[in-house]
C-alpha cells in the first residue's frame, strides 16, 4: 500500500557541520544553555545528545564549580556511548575521559557496583558511567546531599515517570528537592507512550528546555532526501506474509511481535526460522561472530544476518559485539530483533524498519524508525513499515484488531507531526500592513486566529504539542471519530478541547481556545499539501484547494484533520474489511452530547433544504447518519423537556 507518510528533506548537512569547537548544530544550542540547574534536552536520536552532554559535563566540571558527572543509561550497550572521546582535536578546550573502573556498565552483580558507586563519591575522579537500575540501588545506600555539587545525567529520560511504581521518577525527585545537583536529561523519544506524566507539574517547570526537532535534524543531513511510514496488513502468519515486503537488497531491522501480542506464533525461535527459511538456505555459523550466513534463494548471494531472538547470553554477546564493530556497509545485511535494536543502537547503513505487529507505545516507535533515520551514503531514502493483522469480520477478535489497526494509523499520523516542517501560525488581519520582515515561507497567517494570551498556555504549545497530540489522537472517543463518521467541528469543536480541559484543568476557556486552535491549524496544515501557482501559494487540505492568504479558523475548523490516512486505509483493505471496521466503530458509537447536536442542527437544515429530505438513518453516508441520529436526539430531548415542563 502507499505511504502514509512521505517526507522530503533538503540535504543542507546544516545539522551535521560543526563549529569551531567541534559541536553540531544541536549541540550548540545545548552548550547554549549549559549554565541551567536542571536542563532537559529533546532531540531525536543521531542528533549527538551523547556528546552534547560531554560538552556540558565537562564545562560543568571545568568552569562551573561542579565537582562529579554521574551519567545514568537505561541498558549496559548505551554506556559506550560515553566512552572516552577527544574533543580538544576539534576545538574543545578538554576531552571526555572517565576512568574505566567507574564504567560500571559492564557484566557483574549489581552489589559490586553498587560498592563502585559508593567509592566514587569517596574518589577524587570525576566521571562515572551507570545504568539506571545501578543508580536506583546506590540511592538506597546514599543520602542525597551526598549528590551535593554533582551533575547527574540521565539518558533516555522517557523511562523515567512520577508513577509510584517508577523508582528511578522517585529518586529524580528526592534528588531535586533534598540537594544542590545539577540535572541533565535527554531523550530522543517525543512520547511516553502512556498517560504518566515524566515530571510533576512542579519538578518540570524548573526544566530550561532546548527542543530540535526531528525535521532539523533530517532535513540537516547529507545523504537522506526521504522517509516514508506506510503500513502492510497481512492474513493469516506473518511469517508467511513477510517476504511480501521484505527486500534482502535493502539493510533491514526486522522487530518481531512479543509473544504477548496476537500477532505471535508463539514459539519466537520458530519465527526466526521460518524468516531464515523464506529467505534461503543457511550455509553456515561464524563460530567467533555469531553471524549466520545465508544463501539467498532468489539471488544466490549469501546474506549476513544477526539473530538477537535467542536468549543464549553467550551466543547474544558474540554478536552484539560484533554489531557494536560494524564499520562497513557489507558487513550485516538484516538483523533480526524482538525486544532490542531499538533505542541507543546504531546502525547507519540501516534503510529499513521493518516491524510486527502493533506497537502501542509511541516511544518505542519513534526508537524503532530512528534506526533507519542516521545518515549514510547507502541510501537517499528510509522507510518504515507496520505489518499488521487485518481485521477478519469472522473473529471474535475484529474489534481488538480494528482498534488496534486505529491506533497504529494515528501512530503515524502523530509521526507525521512531528518528521513535517514545523509551521509558525500568527493571526491576519484586514489590511494587514504589519512588517513582514520576520516572516518567513514557513509563517502563515490566518483570520480568526487567537494567540495565548498567558504565558502557560504559550509554553504548552511551544513545548507539548506533541505529547498532547498524542493524548488526543489515542483519546478512544477520538478513535471512533477519526474515520469520517463524525462531523468535523464536532471534533474538531468538542472533543479536542474536553480533552485539553481534562488535561490542564488550570487553564482558563481563553486558554484552552488558544491551545485548541493551534493544535487544530497545526494538524490540518501538516496533513495537507503546501503548491506553489504563479507567485501564489495554496494549500489543499482534504477536499479543499485554498489560497493560503485566504485561510481563517472557520474553514480549518471545517476539515477532519485525520481524512488522509483513512481515505488511504479503505483503498488498502477489502471492500469487507472496511465494512468490519466502519461496523465496529459504528457499534461502539460515541454518545450525542448537546454541543454535538447545537453543531450539527443547521447542517441538518442545510440538508433539508439541499436535498428535500430529512437524512436517513439507514443511509451508506456515515456522516447523514450522524445527522439522522441528531435528529432524533433532539427530538428525545424536546420531548424529556416538555415532560419535565
Amino acid at each position: 500500500m502507499p505511504d502514509i507518510v512521505h517526507v522530503k528533506y533538503q540535504q543542507t548537512g546544516k545539522s551535521k557541520s560543526t563549529n569551531e569547537l567541534g559541536m553540531r548544530e544541536m549541540q550548540q544550542k545545548a552548550f547554549e544553555a549549559r549554565t541551567a540547574q536542571y536542563l532537559l534536552i529533546k532531540a531525536p536520536p543521531a542528533s549527538g545528545k551523547s556528546r552534547a552532554l560531554m560538552f556540558i559535563g565537562l564545562d560543568k566540571l571545568i568552569n562551573q564549580g561542579i565537582k562529579k558527572v554521574i551519567v545514568a543509561v537505561p541498558e549496559r550497550s548505551i554506556g559506550s556511548s560515553f566512552a572516552k572521546t577527544d574533543l580538544k582535536k576539534y576545538g574543545f578546550f578538554a576531552d571526555w575521559e572517565p576512568n574505566p573502573r567507574y564504567n560500571l556498565c559492564t557484566p557483574g552483580v549489581e552489589k559490586s557496583k553498587v560498592t563502585a558507586f559508593l567509592n566514587f563519591l569517596e574518589s577524587d575522579e570525576k566521571i562515572l558511567i551507570c545504568t539506571h537500575a545501578t543508580l536506583r540501588f546506590a540511592f538506597d545506600a546514599i543520602d542525597e546531599k551526598q549528590l551535593n555539587d554533582c551533575l547527574l545525567a540521565i539518558d533516555e529520560f522517557h523511562h523515567v515517570s512520577v508513577d509510584g511504581d517508577n523508582k528511578l521518577g522517585i529518586v529524580l525527585s528526592s534528588i531535586m528537592d533534598k540537594s544542590t545537583a545539577h540535572v541533565v536529561a535527554m531523550t530522543g523519544s517525543f512520547f511516553r507512550g502512556d498517560s504518566v506524566p515524566i515530571l510533576l507539574p512542579e519538578d518540570e517547570e524548573k526544566f530550561i528546555k532546548v527542543k530540535y526537532d526531528y525535521y532539523q535534524q533530517l532535513n540537516g543531513y547529507n545523504y537522506l532526501k526521504s522517509l516514508g511510514i506506510g503500513y502492510h496488513f497481512y492474513q493469516g502468519k506473518y511469517t508467511s506474509a513477510i517476504h511480501e515486503i521484505l527486500d534482502e537488497n535493502k539493510k533491514t531491522i526486522i522487530h518481531i511481535p512479543s509473544v504477548n501480542s496476537g500477532e505471535s506464533e508463539k514459539d519466537k525461535y520458530e519465527e526466526v526460522n521460518r524468516i531464515l527459511d523464506g529467505l534461503g538456505e543457511l550455509d553456515y555459523q561464524d563460530p567467533d561472530t555469531g553471524v549466520l550466513y545465508v544463501k539467498s534463494k532468489t539471488t544466490g548471494k549469501i546474506l549476513k544476518i544477526a539473530d538477537l531472538v535467542h536468549d543464549n547470553q553467550k551466543d547474544r554477546d558474540k554478536i552484539q559485539d560484533y554489531l557494536r564493530k560494524v564499520s562497513s556497509v557489507d558487513d550485516i545485511d538484516i538483523i533480526i530483533a524482538l525486544g532490542m535494536a531499538k533505542e541507543g543502537f546504531d546502525w547507519p547503513y540501516c534503510e529499513h524498519a521493518l516491524t510486527v505487529g502493533y506497537r502501542g507505545s509511541l516511544t518505542e516507535i519513534i526508537q524503532i524508525i530512528g534506526r533507519a533515520t542516521r545518515d549514510s551514503e547507502n541510501k537517499t531514502h528510509s522507510q518504515f513499515t507496520n505489518l499488521i493483522a487485518q481485521p477478519d469480520a469472522e473473529n471474535d477478535e475484529v474489534k481488538l484488531s480494528v482498534n488496534n489497526m486505529l491506533k497504529a494509523i494515528t501512530a503515524s499520523l502523530l509521526m507525521e507531526q512531528v518528521l513535517a516542517p514545523n509551521f509558525k501560525f500568527k493571526p491576519k488581519f484586514p489590511n494587514d500592513e504589519d512588517d513582514d520582515s520576520e516572516d518567513d515561507d514557513n509563517t502563515i497567517k490566518i483570520n480568526g486566529f487567537k494567540l495565548p494570551s498567558s504565558q502557560r498556555a504559550k509554553d504548552i504549545i511551544e513545548s507539548d504539542i506533541n505529547d498532547l497530540k498524542a493524548k488526543i489522537m489515542q483519546d478512544d472517543q477520538m478513535l471512533k471519530a477519526m474515520p469520517g463518521n463524525v462531523d468535523p467541528e464536532v471534533i474538531n469543536k468538542v472533543l479536542i478541547p474536553k480533552i485539553i480541559k481534562e488535561t490542564y484543568p488550570d487553564l482558563t476557556d481563553e486558554e484552552v481556545e488558544a491551545v485548541r486552535q493551534h493544535v487544530v491549524v497545526d494538524s490540518v496544515i501538516k496533513n495537507g499539501t503546501i503548491e506553489e501557482v504563479g507567485d501564489k501559494r495554496f494549500i489543499r487540505m482534504a477536499d479543499s484547494f485554498v489560497n493560503i492568504d485566504d485561510i481563517n479558523i472557520d474553514l480549518i475548523d471545517t476539515i477532519n484533520p485525520f481524512q488522509k490516512a483513512f481515505e488511504i486505509l479503505s483503498k488498502s483493505v477489502t471492500a469487507s474489511v472496511f465494512k468490519a471496521i466502519q461496523e465496529t466503530i459504528d457499534a461502539t458509537r460515541i454518545t450525542m452530547t448537546d454541543e454535538e447536536a447545537i453543531i450539527l442542527w443547521p447542517k441538518i437544515k442545510n440538508w433539508i433544504a439541499k436535498t428535500g429530505e430529512q437524512p436517513s438513518i439507514q443511509s451508506f453516508d456515515p456522516q447523514e447518519r450522524r445527522l439522522a441520529e441528531a435528529i432524533i436526539f433532539l427530538k428525545e430531548q424536546k420531548r424529556k423537556a416538555q415532560a419535565n415542563g
